[in-house]
This record gives structure tokens, C-alpha cells and sequence, in this order.
């Protein structure tokens, strides 16, 4: 008779991993589930804390302190910081980069257009030397920032967008945060707003590739303007100051804007 190993039993000391031990695959998963849940509880919970959400006046207070000053040609004007440091930038950008609304660069805001970057935005703001008593006409609302900026430092802010979503989304959000001393219609900015005229300052958030007639005809005797002037890769900032009907032009600062569209821009002058 053929001589058959016969399995031996298992030591007494040996067993199996049962299904809810921990040395089970199933039990060291559930043990883990157990200990995050328990984390989770004893942080948002047992401590009485929430989710941390982002310091959005102290990143304001950081673009201040340090975009604004040397190396670059500094922002100084005092009104300009202070409306920089107040107006919440974050509000008009996609609620997907808000993280990065402080941030030294341009975002996107949808419709191919974007918002400036912060530097851009206060050293046109204050090239345009604002009044408290100022008329002023924006040429490319966009997001609505650069016009919330204007707000607190002059009289009335007129702005006008080509793109209908983009006008309707920027006056829903100034009537939303209390700017109330900004309009926002749709409309060809080539052609300005007549009705409002004449202005006593004129800041264009767009390049043409030479500056409008119209704008320039409800410009105030002795109103500034500051607008991009040029083709994708050359355009220079320029500030002008309408003397006996014409213009003074100072160049500023070379600078990247998308470009003006709209009917006027495409009949010329």
C-alpha cells in the first residue's frame, strides 16, 4: 500500500486571519476607513474647526507691499494703493482661480478675453491722474475690476464691452459688491458713449491700432487718455492730453493687451 503524507493539523498556536481582524485585507480597510473617519471628526469636529478658506485681504495686502514698488516704475499714488488694497480682486475672476487672483499675471476670463495683471491695472490707474470730480469713459469692461478700481477715486465711471456675456456677468458683479457709481453697457467701445460726453478722462483696457476718432472728439480740452496702441507683439502704452482739439502723447511703457474689436475698429478711420 502506497504510504500517503497525511496533512498535519495546525499548531495551536496558528490560525487564520478571521474577516473582521485586522490582519485580514478586508479588516485592515475597514480599521483604515475607521482611523480617517475618527481624524476627521476630532479635527472638524472635536475642535470646532472648519475647512481653511483662503486669506484673500492678506494676499491683497502682499500685492500691495510688494508688486507695486522697486525694481519696477513704482505705484505711489496714495488713492491708487488704497483702492488696490480694498477692491477685491478675486470677486472678478472664475471662481477656479481665485487662488491665484492675487497673483502677479493676467487671468482668463472666459470669451478669449482676460483680466490684467494687478501692476498693469494700478500704473494705468495712475498715469490717468483721477480726480474725485471725474467723468470717466472705460473702453473694455472685461471683468469689471479695473472699473472698481476707478470707482472709489472718481465721480463716475462709464464702461463699455463688445461681448454681451462679459457686460452682463461685470455689471451683475459691480451691482453685486456696491459699486454703484459705475455704468456698464454693451457695445462697439470704438464708438465711445456720445450721450455721456464729453469726459474728462478716457482709460481703454483694449489695443487699437491707432486711436479713435470718437474717443478722442468726447475727450475733455485738457483730459488725459491712456491707451495701448499697436499690433499683437508691438504695442506701446501711451498716455495723451487733448490740447486745441489734438493730442499730446507721451509713450509710457511697452505692453501686451488683447486687441479692439468691433465694427469701428474695422472701418478705420
Amino acid at each position: 500500500m502506497p504510504n500517503r503524507m497525511l496533512p498535519l493539523p495546525p499548531a495551536p498556536w496558528t490560525h487564520r486571519p478571521l474577516p473582521g481582524s485586522s490582519h485580514h485585507p478586508r479588516g485592515r480597510r475597514l480599521l483604515q476607513f475607521a482611523l480617517l473617519f475618527l481624524l476627521m471628526l476630532l479635527v472638524y469636529g472635536g475642535l470646532g474647526l472648519t475647512p481653511a478658506t483662503p486669506d484673500y485681504d492678506a494676499a491683497r495686502a502682499d500685492m500691495v507691499r510688494w508688486q507695486f514698488g522697486p525694481p519696477r516704475q513704482a505705484v505711489t499714488h496714495p488713492g491708487v494703493l488704497r483702492s488696490m488694497a480694498t477692491v477685491p480682486r478675486h470677486e472678478f475672476v472664475p471662481e477656479a482661480l481665485r487662488d491665484a487672483a492675487y497673483d502677479d499675471r493676467p487671468l482668463p476670463i472666459g470669451h478669449g478675453q482676460t483680466i490684467s495683471q494687478p501692476y498693469v491695472v494700478a500704473f494705468m490707474t495712475e498715469k490717468l491722474g483721477p480726480k474725485p470730480t471725474d467723468r470717466v469713459l472705460e473702453i473694455g469692461t472685461g471683468s469689471g475690476y479695473q472699473a472698481a478700481v476707478l470707482s472709489g477715486l472718481v465721480a463716475q465711471v462709464f464702461s463699455i464691452e463688445i461681448v454681451a456675456p462679459l457686460a452682463q456677468r461685470a455689471q451683475a458683479d459691480l451691482a453685486r459688491l456696491g459699486y454703484r457709481n459705475v455704468s456698464v453697457r454693451q457695445g462697439d467701445g470704438y464708438q465711445g458713449w456720445p450721450e455721456e460726453a464729453p469726459f474728462d478722462a478716457v482709460i481703454v483696457t483694449a489695443a487699437p491700432d491707432h486711436v479713435p476718432q470718437p474717443l478722442i472728439d468726447q475727450l475733455k480740452e485738457g483730459g488725459r487718455m491712456i491707451v495701448p496702441v499697436g499690433m499683437a507683439g508691438d504695442q506701446t502704452l501711451y498716455l495723451f492730453t487733448k490740447r486745441a482739439g489734438g493730442l499730446e502723447r507721451q509713450a509710457v511703457l511697452p505692453v501686451l493687451f488683447v486687441p479692439m474689436t468691433g465694427p469701428g475698429v474695422e472701418r478705420g478711420p
